[in-house]
């Protein structure tokens, strides 16, 4: 049952989504991929891994990409000054701003702003610069572009004519969420009409790789046979995620804005919640209690309670740390129910890979399509589930299903969890 106050902030929807991502650039391919459980993770290819000392063999790799579809009025001159990179998240910004049928000048510019998420910026352009892969790289006003973290986002105002709130979130893999959270306050205060809130992460060097493989077994995928078998979330045989890359970039509006031009809505955005638990730097709450009480906080702001929930956007990396406090978190939200009573909750990363920077705004982008379509998109690669996590991941394929009500997940390094609940569009 709803609770019976009455809301007095007004609703905030999605009306568009932009996808960069491997073998993925329309709205269309992103569905069919999420909701198909079709893997476009592959064998690596951007560097050998044994030359590093390194045993990753799969990524999500963008194989090649050309601006020019997405930023037609981009002048060739100013193109040439940016990473290819930097044009990606540029083209994900514009692909979002047509889904949402948002025409330049119908809005004052002043109350449109670009929002983005990246845990760590340029940093495969600032690899490539200091294994001096790129001559001359100073040497030339773009590098001025190149290497600052918050560019895409400027240049993707510019391109489009944003002229307010533009900035860029680094906080590991909870700044997309964080950064829905920011675009809702300009929002709900009257400062914007609509925000482009999204991501842009390129993590595929062998530095990165390095960061992941010193924690130790079972943080990265190993997988050599099957790379689309690689990323394996909630299973017995587990071994951790795989590297992806890209962008993605949602519409949000004041519903009022929305619904006055006529716009398809996808979701609605009912609240978004960040928490620092002030505890371990690299682990997540392992007893389940304190995500758990943190979710029933986003659910009372949001005026709904745990009971209504039919969906749960996992962060899910396939690790045994991020697999164990989901459940445990599960558990602890329904302490009545069994594990096979829990609600139905499923993970992308198989799909994408671990995007970090971008996983936040991935699953609200795929969540609102769920709730847009009525269908909920699986957890493939199961086999054979973790005896902890046996429970609804939709393992069987995408299902059909009547919901109104899902959570988004995700955790990061730094103690750190964020969460936002999404309604579907009345």
């Amino acid at each position: 049952m709803h609770r019976e106050e009455p809301r007095s902030k007004e609703a905030v929807v999605v009306t568009g989504i932009g996808v960069m991502l491997p073998n993925t650039t329309t709205v269309e391919q992103f569905w069919e991929n999420i909701s198909g459980g079709h893997s476009q993770v592959g064998r690596l290819t951007r560097f050998d891994g044994a030359e590093h000392g390194l045993p990753v063999h799969a990524a999500a790799e963008i194989s090649s990409f050309d601006h020019r579809p997405f930023l037609p009025e981009l002048l060739d001159n100013h193109a040439a000054k940016y990473t290819r990179e930097i044009l990606i998240a540029m083209s994900a910004v514009e692909r979002a701003r047509q889904d949402a049928g948002l025409e330049i000048g119908y809005h004052d510019p002043r109350r449109i702003g670009v929002l983005m998420s990246s845990s760590r910026g340029p940093f495969a352009w600032w690899q490539r610069v200091l294994a001096d892969e790129e001559p001359g790289a100073f040497g030339d006003k773009g590098a001025m572009f190149r290497g600052l973290p918050g560019c895409p986002a400027s240049l993707a105002a510019i391109y489009t004519s944003a002229q307010g709130l533009v900035s860029t979130v680094s906080n590991a893999c909870v700044g997309g969420h964080q950064a829905i959270g920011l675009a809702l306050r300009e929002l709900r205060s009257g400062t914007a009409d609509a925000m482009l809130v999204g991501g842009h992460e390129f993590p595929i060097v062998p530095e990165v790789a390095k960061c992941y493989a010193a924690m130790g077994s079972g943080v990265m995928s190993t997988e050599r046979d099957d790379p689309r078998r690689a990323v394996r979330p909630y299973s017995a045989d587990r071994e951790g995620f795989a590297l992806g890359e890209g962008s993605v970039v949602v519409c949000l509006e004041r519903e009022s804005v929305a619904r006055a031009r006529g716009a398809r809505i996808y979701a609605e955005v009912l609240e978004a919640r960040t928490f620092n638990e002030a505890a371990h730097a690299t682990s997540m709450d392992l007893t389940g209690k304190v995500t758990a009480s943190f979710v029933q906080d986003l659910l009372a702001d949001a005026g709904r309670t745990a009971d209504e929930v039919g969906y749960f956007c996992a962060h899910g990396t396939a690790t045994r740390y991020n697999d164990l406090a989901e459940s445990r978190a599960l558990q602890a939200l329904y302490p009545e129910r069994t594990l096979g009573q829990l609600p139905p909750i499923s993970s992308n990363k198989p799909i994408y890979g671990h995007t970090f920077g971008i996983a936040g705004i991935i699953n609200v982008a795929a969540t609102s399509l769920m709730l847009h379509h009525q269908r909920l998109a699986p957890t493939i690669n199961l086999s054979g589930r973790d005896p902890e996590c046996d429970h609804d991941h939709v393992f069987e394929g995408a299902r059909d299903t009547a919901f109104d009500l899902a959570v988004s997940l995700s955790f990061a390094f730094g103690s750190q969890t964020a969460v936002v609940a999404l309604g579907a569009s009345s």
